[in-house]
């Protein structure tokens, strides 16, 4: 897929620090993600591509830049009670999948989709059941609604997870190594429902990943971190074909 260039940026990111300590994880990172655009973003571990997704919905926060989310705009670093309310309307307009499905185990499959919309946005229990059972339908599950998480195999429960994300009708879909934890067979019910949320519904979307088909099929924009930064961005052909730097494509060597 070629570039969005619409222009209408749904995610931007200035000037992002992520420090733990003396150890500074994100230095300086600026990006935009515009509506409707697939950005696959990969790198080796510990380069920082995790921590730019927990940033980008303050699951961390920022020591110190600036995230906007769909209009909600939030400065990093002290978080003050001031900014818990911006944090959650940020965190209701960028829903996160996770790599290891963080499902609530007492809960049915249908509870867990619901659960968001109920407590978040009092949505009625009927119609939220409605809007589950659609998306669970979009994920291949209507028949696994009433069931329990450990009844299902993992892509299930990752498809779930995804479910679950949609519900909040999030502008912004971040996913963060989503296949890491499945076994080989099931990846692919998993990126066949991401392809679908981007050739289908147009979602706007930020993948960490290394599944390079997935990107060659579906990425509008990949960026590879490195220690930190972002050393190199461009369309799949430019990054897998005609990479510049020797680090991009050392780690192309091992994955491809």
């Amino acid at each position: 897929m070629t570039s969005v260039g619409n222009g209408q940026a749904v995610v931007r990111v200035e000037n992002l620090y992520k420090r733990f300590g003396d150890l500074e994880v994100l230095k300086g990172i600026d990006m935009e993600v515009d509506k409707g655009e697939v950005v696959v973003i990969f790198g080796r571990s510990g380069s920082g591509k995790s921590t730019l997704l927990r940033c980008v919905n303050f699951l961390e926060d920022p020591t110190s830049g600036m995230i906007e989310v769909a209009g909600v705009r939030l400065e990093g670093g002290h978080r003050t009670k001031g900014k818990r309310e911006q944090v959650r309307q940020l965190r209701i307009k960028a829903g996160m999948v996770f790599q290891s499905f963080n499902l609530f185990p007492n809960m049915t499959v249908i509870g867990n989709v619901t659960e968001g919309p109920i407590t978040v946005k009092g949505i009625p229990e009927g119609d939220a059941r409605s809007i589950g059972m659609d998306l669970l339908a979009k994920v291949g599950l209507s028949d696994k609604a009433d069931e329990h998480p450990i009844r299902l195999s993992g892509g299930q429960q990752q498809r779930v997870a995804i479910a679950r994300a949609l519900a909040m009708e999030p502008e912004v879909m971040l996913f963060d190594e989503p296949t890491s934890a499945l076994d080989p067979e099931l990846i692919g019910e998993v990126l066949a429902v991401m392809k679908s949320l981007a050739t289908d519904l147009h979602m706007t979307m930020m993948v960490v990943t290394h599944e390079m088909g997935f990107a060659r099929e579906v990425a509008n924009r990949m960026m590879f971190f490195n220690e930190g930064v972002i050393l190199e961005q461009g369309t799949p052909d430019e990054m897998i074909n005609h990479t510049k730097y020797p680090e991009t494509k050392k780690f192309f060597e091992a994955v491809l």
